[in-house]
């Protein structure tokens, strides 16, 4: 087949698959054609699935919050914004009045500059952007299973809360977007970590929200802390926006929630020998914490006892503390799974979830981590993608078939 070029962190690698492997290529489907992304935003926000528009609910001198994703989401912020400030403008809301939240969850903090990019400069000037601080909180109520609702205090106590961010597959949430922006996104550390530990119940896996148990959680939060408007983008495969719904936490969440299903879950037949995917590149492959949502999304197209060829830099290591010493401190998948189920941890819930597919198949990286602490993971480390293509397909034999998922972050392939 002819070469394919893979974003690896912020350039493009290439690799390419004999034809006798009968290579399959899982792409999304094309996007609608837009003229405009933030002319997609403004007629979400002229349109809001039921609710009144933003401009018609807010009032002048009132503290309004607007939560968006930090850095380690591929939300353009800088896009959307401008548009909400605008609305909120008919409002005769002022600047000084608006505060941008950065819902960090359990992640670290960002650099100004880091701030600055993520919502452009205009808007950085215009209002104050902060980052959520897990350790500030207000206790707001407690969900039936036992979650706290903490809350990072200048969201609990804004007069209106505004949620900004974009819909794609989450591993056990089944989707980003709408009040996850809340729960974990600006709750305390032991809130998210008891909302997390749903993620172990039947029901808990990418693309499902019915009988979700993790999302439930997420969604019983509004009792306690109400939010009065939304904004949640789909992103094509170049993560612009392509389509746009605003209003009701749940409505029009789940509106964003078809699009991306219509573009981004891919029948498959049955699972292939060897697949290899991309996480698509920054931010997405920052660091395992984050790449591993693109090796969850792709164990569905995978044969048990394949071989799973992952592109994923990671140049800041594992991402997470907690991953890093869960990962650190036992040695096989089985241990991995063992431990979540008797003692929860945030952050060890990652190397859970990364042992179940390790169950399944092998995991090859292509990586700049340090070969050691893949190993440790139970991965097998490369630093050339090609080195790594051609690896898998000698063990699996020349008769192995072949999955490519270019964009493994949002691509969702299933038998069903």
């Amino acid at each position: 087949m002819n070469v394919v070029y893979y974003r690896y962190f912020k350039e493009d690698i290439p690799f390419h698959v004999d034809d006798s492997h009968h290579p399959i290529v899982l792409n999304p489907r094309k996007c609608p054609a837009l003229e405009s992304e933030a002319g997609e935003v403004v007629r979400a926000l002229e349109h809001p699935i039921d609710s009144p528009r933003l401009k018609d609910i807010v009032k002048p001198g009132e503290k309004i919050v607007i939560v968006t994703s930090d850095i380690s989401r591929p939300m353009p912020s800088w896009v959307a914004l401008p548009c909400v400030l605008d609305e909120l403008g008919k409002a005769g809301v002022r600047d000084e009045d608006v505060t941008v939240v950065f819902g960090l969850g359990s992640h670290r903090k960002q650099t100004e500059e880091e701030k600055k990019r993520l919502v452009g400069e205009e808007v950085y000037n215009r209002v104050r952007c902060i980052d959520s601080d897990p350790d500030d909180f207000i206790h707001m109520g407690t969900c039936k299973n036992g979650t706290s609702v903490d809350i990072f205090r200048t969201v609990a106590e804004a007069d209106w809360r505004i949620l900004v961010g974009n819909v794609e597959y989450h591993y056990f949430a089944g989707y980003s977007g709408g009040m996850k922006a809340i729960m974990p996104g600006v709750s305390s550390r032991a809130a998210i970590q008891s909302n997390h530990r749903n993620m172990i119940k039947e029901g808990a896996y990418a693309g499902n929200l019915e009988g979700n148990p993790v999302r439930d959680d997420i969604e019983e939060v509004y009792q306690y802390c109400p939010v009065d408007f939304i904004l949640n983008v789909a992103l094509d495969e170049n993560h612009h926006i392509a389509y746009a719904a605003a209003g009701h936490h749940v409505k029009a969440h789940r509106k964003a929630c078809e699009f991306l299903d219509s573009i981004y879950k891919i029948h498959i037949d049955h699972p292939a020998d060897v697949v290899i995917v991309s996480t698509s590149g920054f931010p997405k492959d920052i660091n395992l914490y984050q790449a591993q949502k693109s090796i969850d999304n792709a164990k569905h197209s995978v044969k048990e006892g394949g071989i799973m060829v992952v592109a994923a830099a990671c140049k800041e290591g594992f991402g997470s503390d907690v991953f890093a010493k869960w990962i650190m401190q036992y040695d096989t998948p089985d241990d991995r799974i063992k431990a979540i189920h008797e003692h929860f941890e945030l952050g060890g819930h990652k190397s859970a979830a990364l042992a179940l597919v390790e169950k399944k198949c092998n995991i090859y990286l292509v990586t700049d981590m340090e070969d050691d602490l893949v190993r440790k993971a139970n991965m097998t480390p490369f630093h050339n993608l090609q080195e790594a293509v051609d690896a898998a397909f000698a063990k699996m034999g020349k008769d192995a078939s072949c999955y490519i998922i270019p964009d493994g972050g949002s691509t969702l392939p299933m038998e069903d």
